[in-house]
């Protein structure tokens, strides 16, 4: 299936809560979520109860989209993290905190993860000191994040490093400001996921 390139918002609106897909949009007067309650089409407003199954299946669209991550990679992800040992929940949010357009945009150097998967592609950033252009990497503890130092002279990146100044990033990270790098010093914990997830209605949703 062909990746989502239609209107961001719609997203948020569709699952009705704010998946931050925009930066500061989102935090704007400008969210579409907080200007239109209801889920997007016609037939939006009257919106029906939701059951078990709904409920499971909102829940799994929520983190893939929060993400950006496709149903076949993202089911990839829990069947390792049901392989993995400790709780699966946690295991699969683990699995997709450690992608690497993850750890660009907790850097702070990109205003979302759409944004981070851009600046990837286009081969701005090195891992380990080597080029890289692929956003699904899973990192892994003692990796290296950075700014190619021919990026770095940019003036979009130039504004990215300064405004990353001011981000507040995950204490599993070690960023550097100054080299516009961040190292992996630990696995991210549960506690360190800032949106609501429930990841438990995932796991019952792919034990079927």
């Amino acid at each position: 299936m062909a990746r989502y390139t239609g209107p961001s918002c719609k997203l948020c609106r569709r699952e009705g809560k704010k998946l931050f897909l925009k930066g500061d949009r989102c935090l704007s007067d400008k969210c579409a979520v907080a200007r239109r309650t209801t889920v997007p089409g016609q037939h939006g407003a009257g919106r029906k109860q939701i059951k078990e199954y709904g409920l499971q299946h909102r829940e799994k669209m929520t983190a893939r989209r929060y993400y950006g991550v496709q149903e076949k990679q993202f089911k990839s992800y829990y069947v390792k993290a049901d392989k993995t040992a400790g709780v699966t929940g946690e295991n699969l949010l683990t699995i997709l905190e450690c992608r690497l357009d993850n750890l660009v945009y907790r850097m702070g150097l990109a205003s979302s993860r759409k944004e981070a998967r851009q600046l990837i592609r286009h081969a701005h950033f090195t891992l380990n000191g080597k080029k890289v252009d692929i956003p699904s990497i899973i990192c892994k503890v003692g990796d290296v994040v950075a700014v190619k130092e021919k990026s770095k002279g940019s003036e979009k990146f130039k504004a990215l490093i300064e405004a990353s100044e001011t981000a507040v990033t995950p204490k599993w990270l070690e960023v550097d400001q100054a080299n516009a790098s961040a190292k992996m010093i630990a696995m991210p914990k549960r506690d360190d996921v800032d949106f609501p997830f429930e990841e438990q209605l995932i796991v019952e949703l792919y034990s079927k």
